[in-house]
């Protein structure tokens, strides 16, 4: 089958040669069927997450012995099912999320890890849906209980999971304010709805946010939702309300941020740490309501995914170098060669 490997840790933005930390193989041997309740799943799209660029960087918390196969999210259909399988049968469009190994042509996993994809649902969509989707939803929804009542402010808003997090605070009510970075960013956020958009090009963040929540008679942030670090974390804590809470999702910028004790402390801070792969190990039930609703709402047309850029397994290194250098709005997403994938 064909299959992306990471054969040594380095930047897989950089062209694919002999000095490449990743390599395509067109004949990577298809994984078997593992336990009783594996299942097999023919892979048509693969979503690429900044979290899957730092793991094979060798800048992210979970480190897989070398080599191994990257990704993450992915869907398509069950192509093989073990003996005691019982959710699906072969031919169910299915999705999920994985430790990684989505970046070939076929994977296995237990039943237990996969969702049934309902008719009619886009399956690109569906891949590109668990991880970032899948992390604000349960960040904004069972972490915050995020309200209608409360003023949310989203950073690294044109990413995955800052697109998800504007769209998910608009189905809840909230008002959402977004920052991101250029023209064409700030316009897309604006089209999802977004109360107020912040270029960082050419404003500065603290002003004006300060004059629309004037503008609105609101008060100040009441949840931060943080998946960029450094300076714009400790810059953006200005703008909190009493008993605000912030959601800690990741470090972008590359700058892991302080939080002073002493102002959590007086200001009554809520301080959440949020990584969703260790939540789906030890809270499984709620990573599945939270897939489940995010599939009924994609279905409702109440969220939308955008694929900015795909690529094929081929062109990996491009597709790593628009996640590095910020050039994606939404997803980026690796799709295989029905004729060519085996």
């Amino acid at each position: 089958m064909e299959a992306l490997f990471c054969k040594r840790l380095g930047d897989p933005a950089s062209s694919l040669s002999s000095s490449s930390p990743i390599e395509v193989c067109a004949n990577y041997p298809i994984p078997e069927l593992d336990s009783p309740t594996a299942v097999k799943v023919k892979v048509k799209v693969t979503s690429l997450n900044y979290a899957n660029y730092l793991q094979i960087l060798g800048k992210y918390q979970e480190k897989p012995p070398l080599p191994f196969i990257p990704g993450s999210d992915y869907a398509n259909i069950v192509d093989a099912v073990g003996p005691a399988f019982t959710n699906f049968k072969v031919g169910d469009h299915v999705s999920s999320f994985a430790d990684f190994g989505s970046y070939a042509a076929f994977i296995v996993q237990d039943q237990s890890l996969l969702f049934g994809v309902p008719k009619g649902c886009d399956l690109v969509a569906a891949a590109a849906l668990p991880g970032a989707f899948g992390t604000s939803h349960v960040a904004l929804l069972h972490r915050v209980n995020l309200t209608s009542s409360q003023v949310l402010l989203v950073l690294g808003a044109a990413g995955g999971v800052g697109v998800a997090a504007v769209q998910i605070g608009k189905v809840c009510g909230a008002v959402v304010i977004a920052v991101a970075s250029g023209a064409e960013k700030v316009q897309f956020l604006k089209s999802l709805g977004v109360d107020h958009v912040v270029d960082l090009t050419n404003q500065n963040v603290t002003a004006s946010i300060k004059e629309f929540l004037k503008s609105r008679n609101l008060k100040g942030v009441d949840v931060l939702y943080d998946p960029v670090g450094g300076k714009l974390t400790k810059e953006t804590m200005k703008l909190l309300n009493w008993g605000a809470q912030i959601l800690v999702v990741g470090f972008a910028s590359g700058e892991i941020p302080v939080i002073p004790a002493n102002s959590t402390l007086v200001k009554n801070w809520t301080v959440h740490g949020f990584f969703l792969g260790f939540y789906r190990r030890h809270r499984p039930a709620v990573f599945e309501d939270s897939i489940q609703e995010l599939l009924s709402w994609m279905e409702k047309g109440l969220i939308t995914i955008h694929i900015s850029h795909a690529y094929s397994l081929s062109e990996a290194n491009l597709a790593f170098s628009a996640i590095k250098d910020r050039k994606a709005i939404g997803k980026v997403m690796i799709a295989f060669d029905d004729e060519g994938s085996v």
